[in-house]
């Protein structure tokens, strides 16, 4: 498969003409997953080839089920696809095949796309950096330096191998190396956002009534959502919209001078985010006004509230996954899990109820807040306070771990907690090279508004 910018709806595109032969396409994607480190966590190889032989036939004879068939796809494994076991990134559960597939795999499927296989994650979702003891860690870094220049800096740790981003870290992966155009992961406290971040990609996280989630493996019920990872936001969508059951829809990009824009100064004004990030997020933001978009620099107080909320009374998911995997801890297989997130887990045991209480409560009126408070604009706000850190000394360290863990998670749990739509877009890099991304949002169920402004926006930021 060519190298990036070969989209899933330019394959499609191809396919349809008749200058990409679908199952060539599957077998070179299969060998790159072979091929690869730690990125996925089983092949789904006889269904791929099946589905793509099949999108051969039906494209002889025109009779294709639309823009995507034949377009190879990648899933996270915490969903269901029938006759493979779902691991959830562990050893513990999935020790089943799959009776049936997901939802959304089953509309994927009905669309003429092709199952390559399952991701790797952190076990049970449950991190936003991506590390998997039990099957490896995937990393992506990027290529050697190359001009004289760049050649001063190589005494920098540049191109030691990064966290890829949790806990979607496979998906992220996976189409960063070129593997697949796009591929689903899911998003409780930012694991589609962040390894979309720290790899330069897009990813879309939904309201969360968007989506069946039908036949995927919970971490946090009130909080879970379904999105994709590729490097188009049209890709992201286009899929989105097959994820539920419907053709791509051919949405207009909102009018930048009928869009305002509120970028949050208190994010901007926080110590925690990194310079690069900062930076980079106030030149998209002069970009995006130089192209008509109305930039409204200010506090967003609803924002504010929501960070001080979880800081005092905790985050909500982590009862909730306390909830959903109590059974496993107290059970003889708890010894077999990832130590990190078994000690997240047992943390939350002692999380008071009080403070389950008062977060469900405010989650309630801070989303109402926010809504009001934007009056119809779109938030923007950096994606994850700094680039993706290395991975040695998250791996040596399970205090720095818990810490760097936190500090990735921060921001996008905001979208998380009050439900908001959520898009991730690269915003640059850093002196090392390393991705830095922005993040636009709006209150809860507003996707389709938030999706025209996004896509003007990313428009006028790759134009």
């Amino acid at each position: 498969m060519p190298a990036q910018p070969f989209t899933a709806l330019a394959i499609g595109e191809a396919i349809r003409r008749g200058e990409l032969d679908p199952v060539a396409l599957t077998r070179q994607c299969l060998t790159r997953a072979t091929d690869s480190d730690a990125v996925f966590i089983s092949l789904t190889e006889q269904r791929a080839l099946v589905e793509a032989e099949a999108c051969a036939q039906r494209q002889r004879s025109g009779t294709l089920r639309g823009p995507l068939d034949g377009v190879p796809l990648a899933w996270k494994d915490l969903f269901d696809i029938a006759g493979t076991a779902t691991t959830a990134g562990g050893k513990v559960l999935g020790k089943t095949p799959a009776e049936r597939d997901a939802e959304a795999v089953r509309h994927t499927a009905g669309a003429g796309m092709v199952c390559i296989g399952k991701t790797n994650l952190t076990e049970i979702a449950y991190s936003g950096l991506g590390l998997n003891p039990h099957y490896g860690t995937p990393h992506h870094t990027p290529p050697p330096t190359s001009s004289e220049h760049e050649h001063e800096h190589e005494s920098r740790n540049e191109n030691e191998p990064r966290a890829p981003g949790g806990s979607s870290s496979g998906s992220a992966v996976a189409v960063a190396q070129g593997i697949v155009p796009a591929a689903i992961g899911t998003d409780t406290a930012g694991s589609l956002r962040v390894p979309a971040a720290f790899n330069g990609l897009v990813s879309y996280r939904p309201s969360q009534a968007r989506h069946s989630r039908q036949g995927v493996t919970p971490l946090a019920d009130s909080l879970d959502t379904i999105g994709v990872i590729a490097s188009t936001l049209e890709d992201c969508l286009a899929i989105d919209d097959t994820m539920r059951g419907s053709a791509p829809l051919v949405r207009a990009a909102a009018v930048p001078e009928q869009s305002v824009i509120v970028l949050d100064a208190g994010c901007l004004d926080d110590p925690r985010v990194s310079r690069a990030v900062g930076d980079n997020l106030e030149a998209c933001a002069s970009r995006l006004e130089d192209a008509g978009f109305c930039i409204v620099r200010r506090r967003v107080a609803s924002v504010a509230d929501t960070l001080e909320a979880i800081a005092r009374h905790g985050w909500l998911g982590a009862a909730e996954a306390y909830t959903e995997y109590r059974a496993l801890l107290e059970g003889p297989d708890a010894e077999a899990m990832d130590p990190r997130v078994r000690k997240r887990l047992e943390a939350a045991r002692q999380m008071p109820p009080d403070s389950v209480v008062s977060l469900y409560r405010l989650r309630q009126a801070l989303k109402t807040r926010l809504r009001d408070e934007l009056a119809g604009a779109t938030l923007l706000t950096p994606t994850v306070a700094h680039v993706a850190p290395l991975l040695a000394p998250l791996e040596a360290d399970p205090e720095h771990f818990a810490e760097v863990n936190l500090a990735t998670l921060r921001l996008s749990m905001v979208a998380s907690l009050l439900d908001s739509p959520a898009v991730a877009l690269p915003s640059g890099r850093d002196d090392d090279r390393q991705h830095t991304s922005l993040q636009l949002s709006g209150p809860c169920g507003e996707d389709e508004a938030l999706l025209r402004v996004a896509l003007g926006a990313s428009s006028a930021l790759t134009a």
